[in-house]
């Protein structure tokens, strides 16, 4: 019998490190928004720390270039989410994610379908966990679609991240999501992007569960 978390609790998003990056996990500590049999909402706070793998030399992943960034090496960061927050939804089921994004006045900017495999939930250590699938999908306001991406999972796939495969069984994932876009399926039709979060809701703690080799200099708070 699957286990919900309460709304206000504190859980780890996590995605797993792979191949030679395998013990570099991305975790987001988030306060759970809903969490039943239609999948998982929960809130990425603004000033969350948390931790991800970064270039050695302290950059951001994508520097490195779509093939080097699945081959350069990288170190675990602590750091802290900057901008406004995100809203996640985990639908069961689905190989995706989709996150909800606002600006800095608050309008709604549009939903990012994030390609990633069915999370694998553990209750007891209040985690759920997935593998980042490289392509996304962005979703404007008006329902527009745009590909985001898609040279990176090119990338993976040259560094042997991907199988060409795989690759394929993620754009076809890509088109499901579409479809799902199309009809107007949940998360989509539940109106979250007029949820607020709670006033009284706090910044989670930072990961206990990994060891950063590499501290950002500053946490905000």
């Amino acid at each position: 019998m699957t286990r919900y978390w309460e709304p206000g609790t504190t859980i780890e998003w996590v995605y797993e490190g792979t191949g030679r990056h395998a013990e570099l996990p991305n975790v987001r500590p988030m306060t759970v928004v809903r969490d039943d049999a239609g999948g998982l909402v929960a809130w990425l706070a603004p000033g969350t720390p948390l931790l991800k793998p970064v270039l050695a030399d302290g950059r951001e992943t994508r520097y490195a270039g779509p093939v080097g960034m699945f081959t350069e090496k990288r170190v675990l960061k602590l750091d802290v989410w900057r901008g406004t927050g995100i809203l996640k939804a985990s639908p069961s089921g689905k190989p995706w994610s989709v996150w909800y994004f606002w600006g800095s006045d608050g309008a709604f900017r549009g939903w990012y379908v994030n390609l990633e495999r069915e999370h694998v939930r553990d209750p007891a250590g209040r985690r759920t966990s997935t593998v980042d699938h490289v392509l996304d999908l962005w979703i404007n306001p008006d329902r527009s679609i745009e590909w985001k991406d898609e040279d990176e999972l090119e990338g993976a796939v040259a560094a042997g991240r991907f199988t060409p495969a795989e690759a394929e069984r993620i754009v076809a994932d890509a088109h499901a999501a579409i479809r799902d876009v199309e009809a107007w399926a949940a998360p989509f039709s539940e109106e979250w992007q007029t949820w607020v979060a709670p006033a009284d809701w706090r910044v989670p703690a930072a990961p206990t569960t990994h060891q950063p080799t590499l501290v950002a200099e500053e946490l905000h708070s």
